[in-house]
């Protein structure tokens, strides 16, 4: 870490934090410009977020704004766990080694409520582990807990311990005792789980996803030691307790407004409400963190997700290039699909994409070809655009377009 510190720490940053108002990179009696900024009448809230935000900046490279400030109320919202309708799963996924996965692990374990560390914990240690007032769970080399089709079935057990306990009055049922009685655990509990990889699609969809990447040359950050560099943390811990918990009743109550809908709104709800609370910028922060991260998420999903899916928006790709006809001949449709290079579609198998292969992608949503008149007053057989309409809304709806401010 930096051995210089400002010579003159700044009135809005808290002088027992040390750390925070030099960040690598930039000169030693240079103030983070988030933190110089802050307001002396800035919130409590508004204030230890953004010194919470450039402690993780020091330690970690993230792959966007986005993602620190959701890491930021994620940690915050650890504190207020039984205020939570959802508690939502941070997943800290890359797709290497040396990524700054476990070191983001590392800073975030010495600021949450309770922190819970397990490394290829069983399920029955962790949900005997969680009470009514749960621990922040902290799973680091998840991969090893999902990586292979033989490793996850044999942890199926934990899989379903952390897709029930995202949502509250979810426990689990055990036979204990000489008398054999049912008994009932609690599972409810955030939890943030690094690995090597996407974890299971489940705990995907049920998480804040935060997708880490190699540091390039140049980019530089502080040596963390657990000695020397936790008090600060602790510091911003028990200063985010102080600021939320007399605000657990108004937390309970809130109902944010939500830029995502379903179950990536119960995932964030907790993040915003917490940034509501904080007030200042983080608001609009939180919602714009929530509808980009989610939005990649959903074109991740389609990239390298479903391979029906994936063909339903290249179908929908293939319609606007032909002008959105009301129909397509398959023939036709399958000359687009298998003429674009990025797509799967020309070596899925030695011809590409088949017309027969075509139909079992698109059986599961009831689309089926049928003879349809075309050009020329010729017949074969092809697919209609409107049959395809249901399908496109409900896998893969094109992103509404943002209405300027003030318009």
């Amino acid at each position: 870490m930096d051995d210089a510190t400002p010579t003159a720490p700044s009135p809005q940053v808290n002088a027992c934090a040390g750390p925070p108002a030099a960040v690598p990179g930039r000169p030693a009696d240079e103030v983070a410009p988030e933190v110089a900024n802050t307001s002396a009448s800035a919130s409590d809230g508004e204030r230890v977020l953004v010194e919470l935000r450039e402690q993780i900046r020091r330690y970690v490279v993230l792959p966007s704004e986005e993602a620190f400030t959701a890491v930021t109320l994620w940690v915050a919202a650890t504190h207020l766990q039984t205020a939570w309708q959802h508690a939502p799963r941070l997943a800290v996924v890359g797709p290497a080694k040396r990524c700054g996965k476990s070191r983001l692990l590392d800073v975030i374990t010495e600021s949450v409520h309770d922190p819970l560390i397990t490394v290829n914990a069983s399920a029955a240690a962790v949900f005997r582990s969680i009470t009514s007032t749960p621990p922040t769970l902290l799973v680091d080399e998840a991969d090893t807990l999902f990586g292979s089709a033989k490793v996850a079935e044999k942890n199926e057990e934990m899989r379903g311990l952390l897709n029930a306990g995202h949502q509250r009055n979810r426990p689990t049922l055990r036979v204990c005792g000489p008398n054999h009685e049912v008994a009932k655990f609690p599972t409810f509990a955030m939890a943030a789980l690094a690995g090597i990889g996407d974890l299971p699609d489940t705990i995907m969809d049920r998480s804040v996803v935060i997708r880490m990447r190699r540091r390039r040359p140049g980019e530089k950050v502080a040596e963390f030691r657990t000695f020397r560099d936790t008090p600060p943390l602790h510091s911003l811990r028990d200063r985010l307790v102080a600021w939320l918990t007399p605000l657990h009743t108004e937390a309970m109550e809130l109902t944010p407004v939500m830029p995502v809908q379903d179950r990536a709104a119960d995932t964030w709800q907790p993040l915003v409400s917490v940034a509501d609370l904080a007030g200042g910028s983080w608001p609009d922060s939180a919602r714009t963190a929530c509808r980009l991260m989610t939005e990649r998420e959903a074109a991740q999903e389609q990239d390298s997700g479903s391979l029906s899916i994936r063909l339903l928006a290249d179908i929908r790709r293939a319609f606007t290039t032909e002008g959105n006809p009301p129909a397509l001949r398959t023939s036709r449709l399958l000359d687009v699909l298998n003429q674009d290079a990025e797509t799967p579609w020309p070596e899925y198998t030695s011809k590409g994409l088949t017309p027969r292969g075509l139909q079992i992608l698109l059986n599961e949503y009831g689309i089926r070809s049928a003879v349809r008149r075309f050009h020329g007053n010729v017949q074969a057989r092809g697919y209609a655009r409107l049959d395809f309409a249901d399908s496109w809304a409900r896998y893969c709806p094109e992103p509404v377009p943002e209405v300027p401010t003030g318009a």
